[in-house]
């Protein structure tokens, strides 16, 4: 397939700028995949298509406060960092603009949220073949225990405004959240609210979790023409006992529903190296799912609506027809009716659910 078949027209005002008053009161479009129907709802209506013994699997990876600004030490000029990966204690991969002033042996004083000067070094030890730089801090015994004081909600770009606002700590935050390690919040997971997820559980729907460490290639358009030429950024994760047990013993008739992407990357990546089966563990994945695609794990998916041409969009079109190729159109399809009904898009924008009614138990 090509990249060019993904893409679409979206007005500047649907792309959500701040967030829904309360989590839980976002649109929700449904996806009725088998019948290739439309239903539009609230998010809470989501109850309405759970059912007992069914598994709602989330990410509960943590976003860190990963944007942080400073100056370079010889020259004074303004630097912005976005941390990525941690290689050791002090010892980071960043993304780095100006980039071309960023040259091994750059020293970069780190400034508070208030522009003040907070005694601390990085300093660019090297650059990699994707212009990540990698940064060692000094005059700190850890600084990610620092990001808290220092640093910012990496926001996406596509949210217009310099600097974020108090309420984006929170609200760029699943209520779940718990393992450090995200610099892009897995967006789905952002319409919980403790209290509804309580509900679902009363519903005697089993909910678990998986971790997986969003990175900045999440908002990257594939570039390449053709979408199987495109390389996917890798992604750590981590699978838990009570979480493989869960799935693997789901009933027949129930079903396994992954709460965003990044969740049905975890569950269908594990599945696709162990022949079918959840098995507990740590990894790193690349697996990039566009059609056609078979799953082994994933039922239904609640995700956002997402980018064009972005791998996002290409997963969730896998996911409207497993195994064939026209759920490019079941997707697009929807998503211009939800750009007629001025849906919200993006990260703080409106859900969609992804699901085949055939196998609901409720018939």
């Amino acid at each position: 397939m090509r990249t060019a078949e993904f893409d679409f027209a979206l007005p500047a005002g649907l792309i959500a700028q701040i967030p829904a008053p309360a989590r839980d009161q976002a649109r929700l479009l449904v996806l009725d995949r088998a019948a290739g129907k439309l239903a539009h709802h609230r998010f809470v209506d989501l109850l309405e298509y759970l059912r007992p013994d069914d598994v709602l699997v989330l990410n509960d990876s943590r976003v860190i406060p990963a944007r942080l600004r400073g100056l370079n030490i010889r020259t004074g000029g303004k630097f912005e960092a976005l941390l990525l990966e941690e290689n050791a204690n002090n010892d980071w991969w960043a993304m780095l603009k100006p980039g071309k002033r960023a040259r091994p042996g750059t020293k970069i004083e780190i400034l508070d949220r208030s522009g003040r000067r907070a005694s601390i070094l990085a300093t660019v030890l090297e650059t990699n073949a994707e212009g990540h730089r990698r940064l060692r801090f000094s005059s700190t015994e850890n600084i990610l225990t620092e990001l808290e004081a220092l640093g910012e909600v990496p926001l996406p770009p596509y949210i217009n405004r310099p600097f974020p606002r108090p309420e984006d700590r929170d609200r760029y935050q699943t209520v779940f959240a718990r393992a450090d390690g995200s610099v892009a919040a897995p967006t789905a997971g952002l319409h919980f609210t403790p209290e509804f997820l309580e509900k679902i559980r009363g519903r005697g729907v089993k909910v678990c979790f998986v971790t997986l460490h969003v990175g900045p290639g999440t908002f990257a358009p594939v570039k390449s023409a053709v979408v199987a030429d495109h390389i996917l950024h890798e992604e750590r994760y981590e699978v838990g006992a009570e979480t493989a047990r869960l799935i693997n013993g789901v009933k027949t008739g129930s079903k396994v529903i992954a709460v965003g992407t990044t969740t049905l990357r975890v569950l269908e990546s594990v599945a696709r190296d162990n022949g079918g089966q959840i098995v507990a563990g740590a990894g790193r994945t690349r697996i990039f799912i566009y059609p056609p695609f078979q799953f082994k794990i994933v039922d239904a998916l609640l995700t956002n609506f997402h980018l064009p041409r972005s791998t996002l969009l290409m997963l969730a079109s896998a996911f409207a027809a497993p195994g064939e190729t026209r759920g490019r159109e079941l997707v697009l399809g929807a998503y211009q009716e939800a750009i007629a009904r001025r849906y919200r898009f993006f990260s703080y924008g409106d859900a969609m659910l992804i699901i085949d009614k055939t196998r609901d138990n409720s018939g």
